[in-house]
């Protein structure tokens, strides 16, 4: 998942808590080694390395796809997960510098969902175009542990990947889990505490990955139709959501909203945190 995960559980039992956080790894490391493009030995590896000839997915993965399409129809094209090819002209490393328009032009006629064709089962893609799940996978993965550990027990438990996290539940005695949203302007201090009894919570931001140059700062969420940052994005956006799948694309779509990423938020009706 790329970050520090966790499971928070409230029990008196050590040995139930092994027990729980071992299914909690085994399910994260199954959705990794399975939607990784960093891999080439999974699903994801045999969509972007064929031919264009229609590809047979499992049902998992199709769901996934329904829900990214069902994304891209409704942020108007703003989430897209062809989009992540543009990591050939971006680098968030140090040292790093922004990319000449020539290198991005050159991939924005590989983006773009609707040059696919989906209809469950079968898959195709254009040769040369890609997918990556990255935009949604590790909230897909926080909801997937959240109801693999749900079935498990009826202890209250908290699941953490990187900061997107989901309660089960209030503690025994009534109380919320407590969890600090990052301070954009002091990593590493909380500007905000949240009491979370139910549901989930997710963060979208660039704080930790961007580009400053020329006193322009360049953020790593990505418009697929410009392949440039939005202008005026906040550093961070936070959602409470009933799902971390949720709150996770809301808050993404919110960062490529730029100056009006507020407005969207309102007209969105879930509690949120946004930071410029």
């Amino acid at each position: 998942m790329a970050s520090p995960c966790e499971v928070l559980v409230e029990c008196e039992s050590a040995a139930l808590a092994g027990e729980l956080c071992a299914l909690a790894q085994q399910e994260a490391m199954r959705i990794e080694q399975k939607f990784s493009r960093y891999r080439d030995d999974n699903i994801v590896h045999r969509m972007n390395n064929g031919t264009g000839e229609p590809l047979p997915v499992d049902a998992e993965t199709a769901r996934l796809l329904d829900f990214a399409q069902h994304c891209y129809q409704l942020s108007d094209g703003y989430f897209d997960i062809t989009s992540g090819i543009l990591r050939r002209a971006w680098q968030f490393t140090s040292g790093a510098r922004i990319p000449r328009q020539r290198d991005i032009d050159k991939l924005l006629p590989l983006i773009g969902w609707d040059k696919i064709r989906w209809q469950a089962p079968e898959l195709e893609i254009p040769e040369g175009m890609e997918i990556d799940f990255g935009g949604i996978g590790k909230e897909y993965a926080v909801d997937s542990v959240h109801q693999l550990l749900k079935q498990a027990t009826g202890v209250s438990f908290m699941v953490n990947f990187g900061g997107d996290c989901t309660a089960s539940g209030p503690l025994a005695d009534g109380s919320a889990w407590m969890t600090g949203i990052e301070n954009p302007h002091r990593p590493g201090d909380a500007s905000a505490v949240i009491q979370l009894k139910l549901g989930a919570l997710a963060t979208s931001g660039d704080v930790f990955k961007f580009i400053r140059q020329g006193g322009k700062r360049y953020g790593h969420i990505l418009n697929p139709r410009t392949g440039w940052p939005n202008p005026n994005s906040p550093l961070s956006v936070t959602i409470a959501a009933p799902t971390c799948t949720e709150a996770g694309i809301l808050s993404t779509l919110a960062m490529l909203q730029g100056k009006d990423a507020e407005k969207f938020l309102d007209r969105q009706g879930f509690k949120y945190w946004c930071y410029r």
